[in-house]
């Protein structure tokens, strides 16, 4: 899966001159947390998150008044605030290589980029989503955890040994187990029951950590 197949389209965007004021307005009308900075031709210069806004936004507790608070406000500027070294990505990168330079980086957003030009963001809520969708959590069946040896051909027994008993996958991921030597493995399946699977599972040598049934 790429970015470019769960990247939001058409992203909000504001200029380096849009006051603190109307940029926070702008994140709160669109129920966003980051936009990115296009200069008058369309480059991309910078990237603003709510987080930043917030840090330069007067205190509750400050001695000025409202209208002194407001008129500050909308004296300062994007530009003024904004990140300028921004980290992007390739709308035809792999969808887990945007997740690792999130995570590399502390950051929860990505502009996403057709040569030099802005196509996209990608952000955690996006990834979210995919996440829900691999581990099946708005699918019925019979959710199953393991623990198996990291050794070639354990996928493989796995899925013919679940297909010949009438199971189907509705969803299966692999994760690091607690040391280099084994893997976990989480997965959905449906038409299967759970002392079937765990006939399977220890026909197979896998140590079920969990096991149960869920509803859609």
């Amino acid at each position: 899966m790429l970015v470019k197949e769960r990247m939001s389209r058409h992203p909000i965007t504001v200029r380096p001159q849009t006051s603190l004021n109307d940029a926070l307005r702008i994140m709160r009308d669109n129920k966003v947390r980051r936009l990115p900075v296009l200069d008058d031709k369309g480059k991309l210069v910078g990237i603003i998150s709510e987080k930043q806004l917030l840090y330069a936004s007067p205190s509750p507790a400050t001695s000025l008044s409202i209208y002194e608070m407001n008129y500050l406000m909308a004296k300062v500027t994007v530009e003024e605030l904004m990140t300028r070294e921004v980290i992007t990505i390739a709308e035809d990168c792999p969808l887990e290589e945007a997740a690792r330079i999130m995570d590399d980086n502390n950051i929860s957003g990505l502009p996403v980029m057709r040569d030099s030009k802005l196509v996209g963001m990608i952000t955690e809520s996006d990834l979210f989503k995919v996440f829900t969708e691999l581990l099946g959590a708005r699918a019925w069946g019979l959710r199953v955890t393991i623990k198996v040896r990291d050794e070639p051909g354990t996928l493989a027994s796995l899925a013919s040994r679940i297909a010949e008993r009438g199971g189907n996958f509705v969803a299966l991921g692999t994760f690091w187990g607690d040391d280099p030597t084994n893997r976990e493995i989480a997965f959905k399946v449906q038409g299967v029951d759970q002392s079937t699977v765990e006939q399977i599972m220890k026909d197979l040598g896998a140590e079920i950590t969990d096991i149960r049934q869920t509803e859609a």
